[in-house]
């Protein structure tokens, strides 16, 4: 049975549950009584159980009838739901997508991919803000924008949150800062070195590391620099003030280039957080846009983005 056939059986299903006749379930459609229950005939032959009980008078649904005329309401929204996405598919799209992202993130990971997904549709439109500060998600933010992408652990239940990516965190300091102070063998040694921290807001994983089987807050006692900005704690890692412990996103080129060295890392990349970079909406019924270009982030970063790929073979390849 075809989607289409499925679609007119459920219809007429539907519409004769609701007139309790077959005749009059016929004048919605252009078919006759005997029609309408040929279909009827069929759909209980699919499903192998009788949908409705037939009288000369009435047609009356059985507890199988009523059990199925819920999954098929469902079922019809879904089917009309695709066949109207797939014929706005199927058309160049057109409109604006408005996205909000955390700055630094927006900068160096999201604008590329934007900008790439744009050259490909010609008839969209993206309005990006970049945010500094933490963005209040309750209240009416989310009705003036199409996604949010929020970087962490998600408390804000009637989100429809995506994951585009993992989240991992390395530790890593500069070539001069270890030649000065040498580098931790273990996460318990953090405690003897300068470290960059955050100011105010830490991150709900940062500086917990897995210590025979537990996860533990192990960090530097002297904080050289604190800060709610992430990229000020990359430039003062870069210029030797001490140990940060940032995302990979943020930090992989300046690893590769040897600016800075990946520390605690002998078999790979440290594993993923038990949270995730999300792109958040409210509405159920996203536009088929907006859905376009979910996908089109999804694909781009995934479960291994480039960030995080690169900056694996490196460490396996050359080690710390």
């Amino acid at each position: 049975m075809n989607p289409d056939q499925l679609t007119d059986q459920l219809a007429i299903f539907l519409d004769v549950l609701e007139c309790g006749s077959f005749s009059a379930a016929a004048r919605r459609h252009p078919l006759t009584p005997s029609a309408v229950a040929r279909r009827i005939d069929s759909l209980e032959k699919a499903l192998g159980s009788s949908l409705f009980l037939r009288s000369t008078h009435a047609v009356r649904a059985t507890p199988a009838g009523l059990a199925f005329a819920q999954r098929a309401q469902r079922i019809l929204d879904e089917l009309r739901q695709a066949r109207a996405e797939a014929v706005s598919l199927s058309s160049a799209p057109e409109g604006r997508i408005r996205i909000d992202a955390p700055a630094p993130f927006g900068r160096r990971r999201l604008a590329p991919v934007i900008a790439d997904f744009l050259a490909l549709y010609p008839g969209l439109d993206v309005q990006l803000r970049l945010i500094d500060s933490f963005v209040d998600l309750r209240g009416d933010h989310l009705g003036e924008v199409d996604l949010v992408l929020r970087i962490g652990p998600l408390a804000d239940t009637r989100l429809i949150a995506t994951p585009l990516a993992p989240l991992v965190r390395v530790l890593c300091a500069s070539p001069a800062y270890l030649e000065r102070r040498g580098a931790p063998s273990s996460p318990l040694e953090l405690v003897d070195h300068d470290g960059l921290d955050w100011d105010g807001l830490t991150p709900q994983y940062a500086w917990r590391f897995e210590i025979n089987g537990q996860r533990q807050l192990c960090r530097p006692r002297r904080q050289r620099m604190t800060t709610n900005n992430a990229e000020t704690l990359l430039f003062g890692a870069v210029a030797g003030l001490g140990i940060a412990h940032l995302p990979t996103w943020l930090v992989s080129e300046h690893l590769l280039r040897g600016e800075l060295v990946p520390l605690l890392c002998p078999d790979g990349l440290p594993r993923p957080e038990p949270s995730s970079i999300y792109a958040l909406n409210l509405n159920r019924e996203t536009q088929s846009r907006t859905r376009l270009l979910l996908a089109f982030l999804q694909e781009r970063f995934g479960e291994l983005p480039p960030w995080d790929r690169m900056l694996q073979e490196r460490l396996l390849t050359h080690g710390t």
